[in-house]
This record gives C-alpha cells, sequence and structure tokens, in this order.
C-alpha cells in the first residue's frame, strides 16, 4: 500500500513538469519543396515586397487634439521677490458689499 501512494506522489509532481517538456517532432510534416514551387513562391514575395514600397509614407498625425495638449511638462514659476509689493488691491466682485 505505502508503494501505490509513493507512485501516486510521484505521478502527481511529475504531471505538472512533463507538461512543460518541449513537443519536439522528428518527422517532416510535408514534403520538401518542388524548385518550381520554390521559384513561385520567391517570386510571389518579390512581388509583395515591390508592392509595399509603393504604399505612400504616412503624413503628419491626423489628430485633432494634437495641438491642445502640451508636449512638454510646464516649467514651475519663478519665485517673486515680494509679494506683498507686486500684488495689486483685489477688485470686489460684482453684486457683493464694498467697505
Amino acid at each position: 500500500m505505502k508503494l501505490f501512494r509513493l507512485a501516486a506522489v510521484l505521478a502527481v509532481l511529475a504531471g505538472p513538469a512533463y507538461a512543460q517538456m518541449p513537443n519536439i517532432n522528428l518527422m517532416q510534416d510535408a514534403p520538401s519543396k518542388s524548385p518550381e514551387e520554390k521559384a513561385i513562391e520567391a517570386e510571389r514575395e518579390k512581388a509583395y515586397k515591390e508592392t509595399l514600397k509603393k504604399i505612400p509614407d504616412t503624413k503628419a498625425s491626423s489628430d485633432p487634439w494634437g495641438g491642445m495638449r502640451a508636449e512638454h511638462p510646464k516649467q514651475p514659476a519663478a519665485p517673486k521677490a515680494s509679494s506683498a509689493a507686486t500684488s495689486a488691491p483685489k477688485k470686489a466682485k460684482s453684486g457683493t458689499a464694498a467697505n
């Protein structure tokens, strides 16, 4: 009975390790291509690459909100020498009682 338990524990522990093993297939799935097929495929690749060259390059972004966003973070404002000397008297809001 102990041997059965040991075998069960080993099987449970070896399962995940076995699942991670690469699946190596030494047999070829399909026969190799004939020289004619290789030439046709090379011609098709060449035509594809030529077609890609005909596509025009993309122009500037057409983002309508692009000008609204800041490109660089704003620099903090320079410290003022004296806030009391440079501040002007505040105007009273309309509709409020004045002194």
